[in-house]
């Protein structure tokens, strides 16, 4: 997983950059094989006049196949709006991944409770249904 940081109004020093990049990675790291890239973007939303929730972190990432995922979080300093918009994307990743764990993927095999018990049985007996049920959709009996 990439990091990138970029700053607006915010003079971004390397240090700087890697003190995010690290916190932003290591709030996400669980979804490192799922993700390809992660933009930050940095701001101060007041320029240099100072004020309550001036700073502004916006995360965006991007998961492998899917549409971005972006989040920002404002407050009233960098370190508080870094880490509020790191929870939130974590919270936002948690949300995809456990849509897409939750989906259903057909296997062709029906879950029965009695297939389990006597499966040739029960299924000799779907079987023989369908097919009495398209001798008689054609008219015989």
């Amino acid at each position: 997983m990439q990091v990138h940081v970029n700053s607006n109004h915010i003079e971004g020093s390397a240090r700087l950059q890697e003190w995010v990049a690290a916190a932003v990675a290591g709030r996400l790291e669980r979804f490192e094989d799922f993700l390809t890239r992660v933009e930050v973007h940095l701001s101060d939303e007041n320029g240099s006049k100072s004020g309550a929730d001036d700073k502004r972190c916006q995360i965006e990432a991007r998961p492998k196949g899917h549409q971005a995922v972006s989040v920002s979080h404002k407050a009233s300093s960098l370190d508080l709006a870094v880490e509020g918009a790191a929870e939130k994307m974590r919270h936002a990743l948690d949300h995809l991944t456990g849509k897409l764990e939750a989906k259903v993927v057909s296997t062709g095999h029906l879950d029965d409770p009695l297939l389990s018990a006597e499966p040739e049985q029960v299924t000799e007996a779907l079987l023989q249904e369908e097919f009495l049920a398209k001798q008689e959709a054609m008219g015989k009996d």
